[in-house]
């Protein structure tokens, strides 16, 4: 058997979601079964071992085990280690103002508070990538995003309260940025909490850039190391995406009958996981997905591999036809990273009838998707429509020049 599934055989918790609420065991501290291990070590329920033979062979455990918050968890329909990350499920809330503003039953699934630091989408994608850098008994972290990356600052703070080292590659993907974009927002996050930093010089090359963490995580090896990378480019398992999979039962518990569900489409994760959730559980709506780094038909093709590839790693359930992926890049311009019109106005328009702030990069140009569809009678008056906030709210500050200039425009 291999060791990942051995370990995860180890620690497993239980998590269902009832009701709209989590079940949750009490950790506890054990005594540890004769083996490999010294000291005390945490985790829920132990299940799936007949007995001390169950764990003979296993390494030993590093730093992260010292800590009650590492509890490896398996999810009950998908076979890979997970940690868990969140506090339970993220609220969903009626956007009245909007609502009425708008004509149509508007909700917030508000995933802007999963997770720690600032919280975002990252954080259930991390519960896999780091459930499988705990099964590989990781003690440091690589990966690579653009300066002001969610994903990179997410990573980072999960990683710290595991008690694992974070080396952080940010890429030059958008051009023209001052001195604030460089150093205030996720960056001055990441100094706060002692990452290593590398830079990578180009924005569009994801290949070279793991090429490049590929290559660190080697030095790093040879020096005794334990890392584990968290890729970037096509062509590696689509781990993040099984935890919006994972989010779809949550979001079905507190409401089951939205028209539209709408969300970020960039890397393709979050979106292929809820698509691939929803489609398994016969949802008959659409769930339109706002492309924030490429226009509509190259995302097209990046979903469609992405859903393959989680179709593979899943081993289960309906495959999403083409016809399920629907996008929308009416706010890509002026390109990944930029605020264009469309942008600016759904910042404003959120902010002033709901005092909830979006961020430039994703969720702006999502809650565009919204009201575009609303004002060319794609999303019908009357429709129940979920906005899917992902975070991303420390780079907003990244931007204040920008903002500051586009609002003294108007």
């Amino acid at each position: 058997m291999p060791l990942d599934r051995r370990l995860s055989q180890v620690f497993i918790s239980e998590q269902r979601v009832v009701r709209g609420q989590p079940h949750y065991a009490e950790p506890m501290v054990k005594t540890p079964p004769q083996g490999s291990f010294s000291g005390p070590y945490f985790g829920h329920k132990v299940m799936g071992m007949s007995g001390p033979s169950d764990i003979s062979g296993l390494p030993a455990m590093g730093p992260w085990l010292q800590n009650a918050l590492c509890i490896l968890t398996k999810d009950d329909t998908m076979q890979h280690p997970k940690i868990d990350l969140l506090a339970g499920p993220t609220p969903m809330e009626s956007l009245r103002q909007l609502s009425d503003h708008l004509d149509i039953d508007l909700w917030v699934k508000r995933d802007d508070m999963a997770g720690t630091t600032f919280g975002g989408n990252k954080s259930r994608q991390l519960e896999f990538y780091l459930g499988a850098a705990v099964a590989e008994n990781a003690d440091t972290i690589l990966i690579t995003g653009a300066i002001q990356s969610n994903f990179v600052r997410t990573a980072a703070a999960s990683a710290a309260r595991l008690g694992m080292r974070t080396i952080v590659q940010l890429e030059a993907r958008v051009p023209g940025r001052d001195a604030l974009y460089e150093t205030s927002g996720n960056v001055l996050l990441n100094e706060l909490m002692g990452v290593e930093i590398m830079h990578y010089p180009e924005g569009e090359d994801e290949a070279g850039a793991d090429a490049a963490l590929q290559a660190r995580a080697n030095a790093e090896r040879a020096k005794g190391r334990r890392p584990y990378v968290i890729p970037l480019a096509l062509g590696n398992p689509p781990l993040g995406a099984l935890g919006y999979v994972q989010a779809v039962p949550e979001i079905m518990a507190q409401h089951r009958d939205f028209d539209q569900i709408v969300v970020a489409s960039g890397s393709g994760l979050t979106h292929a996981g809820l698509l691939k959730g929803l489609n398994d559980r016969g949802y008959a709506g659409q769930v339109i997905g706002s492309c924030v780094r490429r226009d509509a038909i190259q995302q097209r093709a990046r979903m469609r591999q992405v859903l393959d590839a989680l179709q593979i790693l899943m081993g289960e359930g309906k495959t999403v036809s083409d016809a399920k992926i629907k996008l929308w890049d009416g706010a890509l311009a002026p390109g990944y990273g930029q605020i264009g019109p469309e942008a600016l106005t759904a910042i404003k328009i959120v902010a002033m009838q709901e005092g909830l702030v979006l961020d430039p990069v994703y969720t702006s140009k999502v809650f565009a998707a919204v009201l575009a569809g609303v004002a060319s009678g794609e999303i019908s008056k009357g429709s129940k429509v979920l906005f899917v906030h992902t975070g991303g709210l420390p780079s907003l500050f990244a931007y204040q020049n920008d903002l500051n200039e586009l609002l003294s425009q108007k």
